[in-house]
This record gives C-alpha cells, structure tokens and sequence, in this order.
C-alpha cells in the first residue's frame, strides 16, 4: 500500500513538473483602421452620420468637443484569423461609438486612440488589437465632437 501511494505521488509531481506553467497568448497587433471602415459590414452598420478621426489624423474645423469615451469590444477569435477578429472588434468599438455620438448630438468622434490597458497608441492611420487564444479585443479612446460639414 505504502509503495503504491509512493508511486501515485511520484507520478503526479513528475507529471506537474513536466507540464511547466500555462502561459495565455496575448498577440499585439497594428493595423490600418481603412480596413476596418471599408469593411462591406461597416458599410451596413456605420450610417455616415458620425466620422471617425485617428489622433494625427486631419480632421475638418472642430466647431464643438464633447465629452471623451471609452469602448472596450472583444469578439470570439474562434474559427477567425487575429487581423478578421481585429477588425469585428474594432468595428463594434466604432458602433458603440456611433451610438453614443448621436444620442449627444455629435457628427464625429476625433482625436481617437488605442487604449488598451490604458496604455494610448496613438498613430493616425493604425489601431492597436490585442489577440488571445480565444478573445480578440480593441479599446478606442475618442472625444465625441461637432465638426465642419
């Protein structure tokens, strides 16, 4: 009996030692934020009442800044590659964003960034996604604004 608890104890500790620690994917990626406006969904969903502008980016005459915001959007990555979950996600962040502009009577979000973590990549032609085993995830950071047609 005591051999074989022995036994049993040495077959897990080896088995724990062999397996060494989980490590979770966290791939960070920089893609162009065209791609995900010309997405034929973007075209379905984002209704061209509210523009998009990266910080960096030209923007026309800001008449009126508004309130800043955050959308944090993930999507499952399962069955899709890091740059097709990237652009679902960041369109979901842009929608949210849609949303909320045209509740405070705002045709633009400007000034828009990376902020993942709270960590801000700005750069006007790119996001910043982050993509895991399972979870894909944006979070925009932008201030809501009235702009010159």
């Amino acid at each position: 009996m005591r051999i074989a608890i022995r036994q049993i104890v040495l077959t897990v500790a080896l088995g724990a030692a062999l397996c060494g620690p989980a490590l979770a994917r966290d791939t960070e990626l920089h893609l162009p934020f065209a791609d995900v406006l010309n997405m034929p969904e973007a075209k379905d969903k984002l209704d061209g009442s509210v523009r998009f502008f990266l910080s960096g980016q030209k923007t026309p005459k800001v008449l009126q800044r508004m309130n800043s915001d955050v959308s944090n959007r993930k999507t499952n990555g399962v069955g899709k590659s890091d740059e097709e979950g990237c652009r679902w996600a960041a369109l979901s962040a842009l929608i949210a964003f849609q949303e909320k502009a045209k509740s405070l009577g705002a045709n633009a979000v400007v000034d828009v960034v990376s902020y993942y973590k709270k960590d801000e990549y700005k750069n006007p032609t790119d996001y910043e996604c982050h993509a895991g085993a399972f979870v894909i995830g944006v979070t925009l950071k932008g201030t809501y604004a009235k702009v010159a047609p």
